[in-house]
């Protein structure tokens, strides 16, 4: 049985940091692909950072040298550093292995201005 659990989130002023992690069990990340997401009051869940099977990064262009996304496969984890928060960012993030159709409960980042 696959399950992923974010940890990290919190409330934290604007310009501050914060490092969300995934554990993942049931399934090996491997070199699969795994992402972030996030979803935001009223609005649709979004794609945040992801990294490929092939190892490349890719960044939703409100984060890009702000968030860095990276894996442990020995922990089996995924984690998501957030610098230089803003009010916009907040929201409950999500970790996701890509070629598996589960969601986690996600972890809720809060930034207040």
């Amino acid at each position: 049985q696959v399950q992923l659990v974010e940890s990290g989130g919190g409330l934290v002023q604007a310009g501050g940091s914060l490092r969300l992690s995934c554990a993942a069990s049931g399934i090996t990340i491997g070199n699969n692909g795994v992402g972030w997401y996030r979803q935001a009051p009223g609005k649709q869940r979004e794609p945040v950072a992801i990294i490929k099977s092939g190892g490349t990064t890719d960044y939703t262009e409100s984060v890009k040298g702000r968030f860095t996304i990276s894996r442990d496969n020995a922990k089996n984890n995924i984690y998501l550093q957030m610098n230089s928060l803003k009010p916009e960012d907040t929201a409950v993030y999500y970790c996701k292995i890509l070629t598996v159709t589960y969601w986690g409960k996600g972890t809720q980042v809060t930034v207040s201005s």
